[in-house]
């Protein structure tokens, strides 16, 4: 605002200077139209001026210094051109007043008037000349040519500028304070809500995630303020969300605990070495399953939690390796509970039982941008759910295949399934449904919630369907599908 006011003071100033200039100009101008009007020729043939006394009086009027008259006559041949060298008459005035500049003189046609600056007796002057040419009716062909000057210093109308810039300046400063005093009067006014929201927020406790209210803050402001409410809410559902896992972590763990402190206490009171092998051993069998469970709530927690360190950026690799490795892994326990494991590659290559052929290409086939020990851990609780909820004697197949821009990795198995109302719930926590399958032991329901979690942190997701066909013999099922974005090189 105050560069924008010092441009229009500077262009004001400047049109008040042209203003003063052509004023001044103009009464310069007068005495020499004056002069003009009364040039005669006389009967004798010789040039005068009328009244030059009287107009003389009039131009030195006021301001007696610096101010001169001037009215020369040259004398133009018949049939000859005016030379400018050529003597001059002084007919009134003081002679030697500085001449126009050559290029006003080539320029300056009869009757029109030149103003231009010099410097007369060492002081600064303006000066008008009007040149006009008058005949000689005595001697035909025999003109003269008349050049009329008006000097005046230039003093007055310097000092008539400076105090045009001195008012205009101290308009300027009387307007930028002004201004000054009604921006911080508006500015403080209306950042008192924000003030007061400041102190309120000082004044909270560190547990207290309330909304802030937003009632008689500057409508400028208000956005700001619902973005905090949005974080705030987002952070109240983050603790929310930490709190029920610790609280479900904290009752999934005491009930193993609890377990093992009674197979302990049995086996401590046990004399049979028989019966105390049994207890040691069911004792295992628990530990084995606390050890899983505390695993999955790790994984859990990493999954479903941003890092605070930025992860590094995730390299190239291929789900089709990380598939067939898995179902490598998965393999033995599989043939433990008389399952049927296969893989199909996404080349389209069959492998039962997970052979240890197609290592031959070390081309990446379904090349994807990832973590690959994540999509391992999900792929590892995918095929792991299935084998928990396929009965024995029933088939697991892997398959891993292109689907345009996507890679997928799809799970079938030919278990009881999942009710389509009930998919999206099993990604919930804890959450276990209802199964008959192998006869094991029911885990913590953790396995999807990972799953998942991983899944979305490599830009993908796992979506639930029956694997149900009309080709396939062995009923319903359930399709538990991997869908990542396929990298482009």
């Amino acid at each position: 605002m105050v560069a924008l006011l010092a441009l229009d003071s500077w262009n004001d100033y400047r049109a008040l200077t042209d203003s003063l200039v052509v004023a001044y100009d103009q009464s310069l101008l007068e005495p020499v139209q004056a002069l003009a009007n009364g040039i005669v020729v006389a009967s004798d043939g010789s040039v005068r001026v009328q009244e030059p006394f009287s107009i003389q009086a009039m131009f030195e009027s006021t301001h007696l210094r610096y101010k001169y008259l001037h009215v020369g006559v040259q004398r133009i041949p018949k049939g000859e051109t005016l030379d400018v060298n050529s003597p001059e008459t002084t007919l009134m005035g003081v002679p030697g007043l500085p001449r126009p500049p050559e290029p006003l003189r080539a320029a300056q046609p009869d009757g029109t008037p030149v103003f231009y600056d010099a410097v007369h007796e060492q002081h600064p002057v303006r000066v008008a000349a009007l040149r006009q040419t008058v005949f000689d009716n005595v001697h035909p062909g025999v003109s003269y040519s008349v050049l009329i000057q008006a000097a005046e210093g230039t003093g007055p109308r310097t000092e008539a500028q400076a105090e045009s810039l001195r008012q205009e300046l101290l308009r300027d400063t009387r307007m930028v304070l002004v201004m000054a005093l009604l921006v911080w009067l508006g500015v403080a006014w209306t950042l008192r809500p924000l003030d007061r929201l400041r102190r309120s927020l000082r004044e909270r406790s560190r547990d207290d995630l309330k909304p802030l209210d937003a009632g008689g803050v500057p409508q400028e402001v208000a956005p700001l303020v619902d973005a905090v409410n949005h974080h705030i809410a987002s952070h109240r559902r983050m603790v929310a969300e930490q709190s029920q896992f610790l609280a479900d972590a904290s009752h999934q763990l005491r009930t193993p605990l609890s377990i093992l402190s009674i197979q302990a206490g049995y086996a401590v009171r046990e004399t049979d070495p028989a019966r105390m092998r049994e207890s040691l051993h069911a004792i295992v069998a628990q530990l084995s399953r606390t050890r899983r469970l505390s695993e999955q709530l790790l994984a859990l927690a990493h999954a479903t939690t941003e890092d605070e360190v930025a992860p590094a950026a995730p390299a190239v690799v291929d789900l089709n390796a990380i598939a067939r490795g898995v179902v490598l892994q998965y393999l033995p326990l599989a043939h433990e509970n008389d399952q049927d494991l296969g893989w199909v590659d996404a080349r389209g290559l069959a492998d039962e039982g997970g052979g240890e052929g197609h290592d031959d290409d070390d081309a990446l086939v379904l090349p994807v941008k990832a973590n690959a020990a994540e999509l391992h851990e999900v792929l590892a609780n995918l095929v792991h759910n299935a084998i928990k909820y396929t009965p024995r004697g029933g088939n697991i197949t892997v398959t891993v295949r292109r689907d345009g821009a996507q890679a997928l990795a799809e799970v079938c198995d030919s278990g009881p399934g999942i009710p389509p109302e009930r998919r999206e719930s099993v990604f919930e926590r804890f959450h276990r449904d209802p199964a008959t399958g192998n006869g094991s032991a029911q885990g913590a329901g953790l396995g999807l919630t990972i799953a998942r979690g991983y899944a979305r942190r490599n830009a993908g997701d796992i979506a639930l369907d029956s694997a149900g066909t009309p080709e396939r013999a062995n009923g319903g099922g359930l399709r538990a599908t991997l869908r990542l974005p396929l990298h482009v090189a």
